[in-house]
């Protein structure tokens, strides 16, 4: 069936929850998430002057109607036993991915050529672009996007984002470098190559403060690209007293004439920071 149709079909058993789900439209939706064929949000096309991504609320839905349609079922890998309502991916040699033990990644999140897994989980709806490395004990939840050359260090949690289905989900943009222990939730685009040093928490509403030039420059929601960011804390007054609130700084830009890839550990000694993983 046509995308146009096959979105109809997963709206209208979506907003209907009387009515018997449609079981083949729903498959067919998760089956192009699997293999990359449609995304839940798809990036800016080239040369759009607004830069914008754009949500594919019906592919959530596809998403959230399909733990309905399934039971719980006991499978085995090896020697690990699972017990869930959905499948593990299959067919990791054929896609180019490869993967550690025990990572796992469920099925209806894509995997593209040259992704490797460490111990590390992957979500349904998630989207891994080519060449990216996901870090031990590294998570990618539901409906992320995470682009190509991406490096998510040791323990990075970056979020899911299923409900409401309009909202923006997490977004890694190509050649970001995110250290160990960073947690990104709540709908955050981290712009093309910037790097996050190790331990900043981002919600959709942290502040994200620019301190490179005479005033501070604010941000939320989103990392500019090419931004080096550490953790920080901001003043606030309560009735109890004064007390700093996480904040993200902004303190400098990665080098355009560098091998932001081969380079990368001297652009953190530069600004005396870690990322470590």
């Amino acid at each position: 069936m046509s995308p146009e149709e096959l979105a109809a079909r997963i709206e209208a058993s979506y907003s209907r929850p009387d009515l018997p789900l449609d079981v083949e439209a729903i498959d067919e939706a998760i089956g192009l998430l699997d293999r990359g064929e449609i995304r839940i949000a798809d990036p800016p096309l080239e040369g759009s002057s607004d830069g914008e991504w754009t949500v594919n609320g019906w592919a959530k839905m596809a998403v959230l109607l399909y733990f309905r349609t399934r039971g719980l079922e006991t499978t085995t890998a090896g020697p690990f036993e699972y017990n869930d309502k959905l499948p593990l991916k299959t067919g990791y040699a054929a896609s180019g991915v490869r993967i550690v033990p025990p990572a796992a990644a469920r099925y209806g999140s894509y995997l593209s050529p040259g992704v490797i897994l460490m111990p590390s989980y992957v979500n349904i709806g998630a989207w891994v672009g080519p060449g990216t490395l996901v870090d031990t004990w590294a998570t990618v939840g539901s409906g992320a996007q995470v682009g190509a050359n991406v490096h998510l260090s040791g323990g990075v949690g970056i979020g899911g984002v299923l409900e409401p289905v309009q909202a923006k989900p997490v977004i890694v943009e190509d050649g970001a470098f995110i250290g160990s222990r960073c947690v990104i939730v709540e709908g955050v685009r981290i712009g093309r190559e910037a790097v996050l040093g190790a331990g900043v928490v981002l919600t959709g509403n942290t502040p994200v403060i620019d301190v490179t030039g005479d005033a501070p420059i604010e941000h939320r929601g989103v990392i500019p690209p090419l931004a080096v960011v550490i953790p920080g804390t901001r003043p606030r007054d309560f009735p109890a007293g004064s007390y700093g609130l996480p904040c993200g700084l902004i303190i400098g830009r990665r080098g355009e004439g560098t091998d932001r890839k081969v380079q990368l550990n001297d652009v953190l000694r530069e600004f005396g920071l870690s990322v470590a993983d």
